[in-house]
């Protein structure tokens, strides 16, 4: 198995519910501020905590949808921009269920969330409540119960969301040799490895396979003496590892398998294809999903990327980045392609919802090592370990 960053867990409700206290109990520790007063959660807060059976989760503290202070509307938006990130939604509600509430659990159908209300102080104001469709559970920071909401939270939230057999697991077994190719260079993170090689790596060592790490300056030397059965590669070097790993060798890219494990991997492959159809004027989107220091020489998405692109279609092409969890550009159905990128610091589930718009809106979509195998001649190559037989 292998851990597809931290699920997202949101808390949502009226002011004053006890959505923070909620988290507090679950979390065992002062996590999110409490006060009497309504409106003391403003801008979504967040907690990390260990769940035994599905490991590091995301909590999620927001403000409530009632909030009529000065900055309600403000924080009432986050909130709702806050479920488009969750892979379960925790529905709190104390005195009353109203309107409020109603919407909330509307909103989650509508975006096929999992969710569950959690009813608070039921010990002080006792409801007789049937939610249709809905599961519930009674909550009192008296007798907090924290048991039985976590065995909810492990029956609601998707296995999806935390773990995944599609990284190397269905080609790669115990005893094989995989080679991982790391440049060390100026884009390179000082003194650590980036996440995608990190998991990959990882993921080999659980299947119980040698892996073995080399610079791309020191690949041809080994592969002199070696023949192992795969070779994955920093994208960013897909045309010089390519032309020394012999072609009776598997290859391909850690953004390739990011491709599988946390976005659409076939309609990836067919999106790529689009850009061969690209025309003078066209515009790409560009989606990171982190927030870096930009190195305006060696950035992949913003330099790279783009130069590769108009190198391969000769085509005056027009590049705009969206960076983090930010959204969409309004007129995104104008765009020819958008190009995501391996997402190893997002979860699956908010990539696949950016992609969603994107396929409602007939934009073609890709990833960073797909687009640029495709750029650098060898696509066919560096997905053909994993296209459907």
């Amino acid at each position: 198995m292998v851990q597809v960053n931290k699920p997202h867990i949101g808390v949502f409700g009226r002011t004053n519910v006890g959505k923070s206290s909620l988290i507090n109990a679950l979390t065992g520790q002062s996590t999110a501020m409490v006060s009497e007063h309504p409106g003391t959660t403003t801008d979504p807060v967040k907690k990390t905590m260990e769940i035994l059976g599905i490991g590091p989760v995301v909590f999620i503290d927001t403000a409530g949808i009632n909030d009529s202070s000065d900055l309600g509307m403000l924080r009432i938006q986050r909130t709702h921009e806050a479920l488009d990130h969750v892979d379960l939604a925790i529905l709190v509600f104390a005195d009353q269920f109203d309107a409020y509430d109603q919407s909330l659990m509307e909103s989650c159908v509508a975006r096929k969330i999992p969710f569950f209300f959690v009813h608070n102080k039921e010990d002080i104001s006792p409801l007789n409540v049937d939610i249709r469709g809905a599961d519930m559970v009674k909550f009192s920071c008296k007798k907090p119960n924290i048991p039985l909401i976590l065995d909810k939270i492990k029956a609601f939230l998707p296995k999806s969301s935390y773990s995944q057999d599609v990284l190397l697991d269905d080609y790669v077994r115990a005893g094989d040799e995989v080679v991982l190719v790391i440049p060390i260079d100026d884009s390179a993170p000082q003194g650590r490895l980036i996440l995608p090689q990190v998991q990959t790596l990882r993921n080999l060592l659980d299947i119980g396979a040698t892996a073995i790490c080399v610079r791309d300056t020191e690949l041809r030397e080994y592969l002199q003496n070696h023949t192992p059965k795969l070779v994955i590669t920093d994208s960013q070097v897909f045309e010089y590892v390519s032309s020394v790993v012999p072609e009776s060798i598997p290859l391909t890219s850690f953004s390739i398998l990011f491709s599988r494990l946390k976005g659409d991997f076939e309609a990836n492959l067919k999106g790529t294809r689009a850009i061969s159809r690209l025309q003078d004027g066209d515009r790409i989107l560009i989606m990171e999903s982190c927030s870096h220091s930009v190195n305006k020489c060696d950035d992949i998405g913003r330099t790279k990327l783009p130069n590769w692109l108009r190198k391969f279609t000769g085509k005056k092409l027009q590049f705009h980045v969206v960076a983090s969890l930010d959204a969409l550009p309004a007129d995104v159905e104008n765009y020819k392609l958008a190009i995501q990128c391996g997402g190893c610091m997002v979860t699956r589930t908010q990539i696949l919802r950016r992609l969603e718009i994107l396929k409602e809106k007939g934009v073609a979509i890709s990833n960073y090592g797909l687009a640029i195998a495709y750029c650098n001649g060898i696509f066919d190559r560096a997905t053909q370990l994993f296209k459907k037989k």
